[in-house]
């Protein structure tokens, strides 16, 4: 079987995380070759809803609401060097964005988790309680159903096809090699060297990035990493192009840069069923009509359902090897939001200077524990 060894570091999995992550080392002037599995890949990367959000997430786990802060404040500059790369707009506004409350509980519930946040994070984790008058003075459109919502200045969106093709874009104009229809189906670490097997030929490098998705769990366990991964479904509508009528993102609706309605979300425990389900769309779509009663007369014109990859707590994890140095593995749910700051966090790490102190408690090794109480909050 052929070899090859041109690289310093193999990125598996050419996702959202993966290539941000590629073109992050990339920036650092090391090598990469990246291993794709290709479109017979559950593709998270094309499926999701193209947020930059930060308000609500991390609740108990103030880590990651950080985390989540740090990455959309190095957004701006992430897309700016993207577009002096490849010319590539990746539509990026961060006007801030609204969640809505559908009734009096759901608006007291939120207000508590944004204050827990707030205390935690600081002041600078800024937000508004809106009830119906006020919220409707921002947003004219929304229902007189909803009860209200909360706004942070913090939140954004991305069309997230184009960001995904300006990450391909950088990371080749960077002279990464990207091989596709390449399965990892053996990892071997010997005199601190990685070989890689695959589908259709065989790697080497003396570093390893794991970004396979769903695929991380197997492929983590190979050099000694934990990754307990399971897919989550959501489903997704797209509406036709319409005059513009939705400045800001929604936890709910948004509209894209082409003027199209894109309206989610769901969360389903389903296995690695990634298709769509008449029910389940009949319902995302009666509540973006309550959330916005103009879109009842709106012609849909796909949907797709894809899946999400989340741990049992719905945390990242970011690790490198004890047993195997030089092998990292990060997987997390949020691709885009956190996209900039696996470039521009991340990546170093990997590159070999100091890990960021928020990394620490997202070691995988924390499902190792018996004793310990998982919540997924996502």
């Amino acid at each position: 079987m052929t070899m090859s060894n041109d690289s310093d570091v193999l990125v598996v999995g050419a996702g959202l995380v993966g290539s941000a992550i590629a073109y992050g080392l990339l920036r650092q002037g090391l090598t990469v070759t990246l291993l794709d599995e290709g479109d017979v890949a559950f593709r998270a990367s094309r499926g999701n809803f193209g947020l930059v959000w930060v308000q609500g997430k991390g609740f108990g786990c103030s880590a990651y609401a950080r985390w989540s802060l740090a990455s959309s404040r190095l957004w701006p500059g992430f897309a700016a060097d993207l577009l002096d790369e490849t010319q590539v707009n990746v539509e990026l506004v961060q006007n801030g964005g609204f969640h809505f409350c559908l009734n009096t509980q759901e608006f007291v519930e939120r207000r508590e988790r944004l204050e827990w946040l707030q205390a935690e994070v600081g002041p600078h984790y800024e937000f508004e309680m809106l009830e119906q008058t006020a919220m409707r003075g921002r947003l004219p459109g929304v229902g007189p159903d909803v009860t209200g919502a909360s706004y942070t200045p913090m939140d954004g969106h991305v069309n997230p096809l184009k960001l995904f093709h300006a990450l391909h874009k950088a990371c080749l104009g960077r002279g990464a090699v990207l091989h596709v229809n390449r399965r990892v189906q053996d990892i071997l670490h010997t005199d601190g060297t990685f070989h890689v097997a695959t589908s259709n030929g065989a790697f080497q490098a003396p570093r390893l990035v794991l970004a396979a998705g769903l695929g991380n769990k197997l492929l983590a366990d190979k050099v000694g990493l934990h990754a307990p991964v399971q897919p989550n479904q959501g489903q997704v509508l797209i509406g036709e192009r319409i005059a513009p009528f939705l400045k800001n993102p929604t936890i709910y609706v948004r509209q894209t840069d082409e003027g199209t309605i894109q309206i989610g979300d769901s969360m389903e425990d389903c296995g690695f069923n990634d298709t769509t389900r008449t029910d389940v769309l009949a319902g995302i779509a009666a509540r973006a009509i309550v959330c916005f009663p103009k879109l009842a007369n709106l012609n849909i014109v796909r949907s797709w359902a894809a899946l999400r990859v989340m741990t049992p707590d719905g945390y990242p994890i970011y690790q490198e090897s004890r047993s195997c140095p030089g092998a990292f593995v990060a997987t997390c749910h949020s691709g885009v939001t956190l996209a900039a700051a696996h470039a521009m966090r991340i990546a170093p790490w990997m590159a070999g200077q100091a890990q960021p102190d928020e990394l620490y408690v997202f070691s995988g090794d924390r499902f190792l524990d018996p004793h310990r109480e998982l919540h997924n909050d996502h």
